[in-house]
């Protein structure tokens, strides 16, 4: 696995000053549709495969204890996709909800939603409350599905539910505006993964990462293994943070 990501010069630095692991980890899951194409398939089969890499992400952050994982599934900007592959992404999600997550959930792992929930069929949010209500009491790994998420509406929500709540401007600061976001409780991102070589964040929680790490790697979703989200971890902590400082 290649990892492009600028690297931090270790001269002078203490172990300990760097972090020994990643906590709290994002990925945006980019390339299903390449992969699929790659192989002939259609795009339907390559988001599958890319729950298949999921699950096995999921259960490695197990084994490495971390304790929040965010990934970017939908986007608030993929509406614009063929009406047919939206419709398989719904399917897949269903799927997913039925058959991986309460899996999951038997190894520890609370699922959460965050996104907008007023453009998808009732059905569909009713299984999502479900797997959120059978999974509150988990707490091994915290699970953060972006479904219908963008993070510039979420910036704008907030900011309309601040002006709603009748928030003077003198009250407002960063601990109150992030109380206003759509999961507050979601701990900012240690690292952020992307896949598939592009280098951009796609509006992805961008309250959150102000100061994360990011690691950009060449594979596609499909293809990112256990070992791979391994060796992003391993590199996160060979990085002093120093969150402006010196």
């Amino acid at each position: 696995m290649r990892l492009r990501a600028l690297r931090t010069l270790s001269f002078g630095i203490r172990d300990k000053d760097l972090p020994s692991s990643a906590r709290s980890i994002a990925i945006i899951m980019d390339g299903n549709g390449r992969w699929a194409r790659g192989f002939g398939l259609p795009v339907a089969s390559g988001h599958r495969a890319g729950i298949r890499a999921l699950r096995a992400v999921v259960e490695e952050c197990i084994e490495l204890e971390v304790k929040s994982l965010a990934v970017f599934a939908f986007s608030t900007e993929n509406w614009s996709r063929p009406k047919d592959e939206i419709e398989a992404l719904m399917t897949i999600l269903a799927e997913t909800i039925e058959r991986e997550l309460p899996d999951l959930a038997e190894q520890g792992v609370r699922t959460r939603f965050i996104g907008r929930r007023d453009r998808i069929s009732k059905d569909l949010c009713r299984e999502m409350e479900w797997i959120e209500a059978e999974t509150a009491d988990k707490s091994r790994l915290d699970l953060w599905i972006a479904f219908d998420y963008g993070g510039r509406g979420e910036l704008v929500d907030a900011a309309r539910k601040i002006v709603e709540a009748g928030v003077t401007p003198k009250e407002v600061n960063e601990k109150l505006f992030a109380s206003y976001l759509y999961s507050p409780e979601m701990p900012d991102p240690d690292l952020l993964i992307r896949t598939s070589g592009e280098l951009r964040l796609s509006n992805f929680l961008l309250w959150q990462i102000a100061y994360t790490e990011l690691a950009f790697v060449d594979k596609l979703w499909p293809d990112f293994s256990p070992s791979d989200l391994r060796a992003a971890v391993q590199a996160y902590t060979s990085r002093r943070r120093r969150f402006g400082g010196r």
